[in-house]
Parts: structure tokens; C-alpha cells; sequence
């Protein structure tokens, strides 16, 4: 990967974005689409708050914990997909979804589940992410 941040790097991005948006400075482009997701997820809002936890916490699926990090990374993934089409394809099925849902965000939730499919599926295999299916699982989404 040409870009590959690690877990700190991707934690201090969003908490950045979060002092920004508290002490009004101007931010990057990049930096606008996170404000615009962090801002949707109010559940975060205190983590984001404190810094110090939200560098070191833990996020276990096994204890039902939301990775916050991840949550909002694979916003910004989906909305780079969509704004690219990239994998080819991905606009139209993102659409279809959104007109579907009638709601980006709910939409964006429901793309995640076959995003995060593909992602943990190409990890556990130690393979290329399989492209073709993750299509096709939006296009399920979709009904």
C-alpha cells in the first residue's frame, strides 16, 4: 500500500480534527470529511475529548466494543471509493444503496458490513481483497 498509517497515526488524524472543530481551526479538505462523520457520531464525542484514553484504549469485538477509529476510517474509505469509483462499479452500488436507505448515513453503515467482509476475508486468507464479492454484497445491501 502506498499509504499505510499505523494505529497512533490514524488516532492522532481524528483526535486533531476533533481540537480543531472545538478551537475553530481551519482545516484541510481531508480534514473536513472526518469533521463531517465525527460530528454524526455523538457517541464518540467524549473519547474524543480525552486524548489520553483515546490513544491508548483497547477496542475488543469480543467485548462488543466499537473501534471508533476504525468506525470513522471506513467512512472516509467509502466516501474516497464513491468519490473515484474505485473499484469500478462502487459509485453505483453506493448510490443504489443511499436511494435504498434514503439516508447516507444509514447507508454508509450498511456498506461497511461488506466492506469490513472483504477486508477481514483478504486478511484471513492472505490474499488480495476480493473485489467482485464485495460488489456484489452491496449489491445485496441494496435489495
Amino acid at each position: 500500500m502506498l499509504f499505510d498509517p499505523s494505529r497512533d497515526q490514524v488516532r492522532r488524524f481524528f483526535l486533531d480534527v476533533w481540537r480543531k472543530t472545538q478551537t475553530q481551526v481551519p482545516m484541510s479538505p481531508m480534514e473536513l470529511m472526518a469533521q463531517e462523520w465525527m460530528l454524526l457520531h455523538p457517541e464518540y464525542h467524549g473519547l474524543f475529548a480525552d486524548e489520553d484514553k483515546a490513544m491508548t484504549k483497547d477496542f475488543s469485538v469480543e467485548d462488543g466494543q466499537t473501534n471508533p477509529f476504525l468506525h470513522l476510517s471506513m467512512h472516509l474509505a467509502l466516501q474516497e471509493q464513491m468519490s473515484i469509483d474505485q473499484p469500478p462499479g462502487v459509485r453505483d452500488a453506493l448510490n443504489r444503496l443511499i436511494e435504498q436507505a434514503d439516508d447516507v448515513h444509514e447507508a454508509m453503515h450498511h456498506a461497511m458490513q461488506c466492506l469490513g467482509e472483504m477486508l477481514y476475508n483478504a486478511q484471513r486468507q492472505s490474499a488480495p481483497p476480493d473485489v467482485q464479492s464485495y460488489l456484489e454484497c452491496l449489491q445485496r445491501q441494496a435489495g
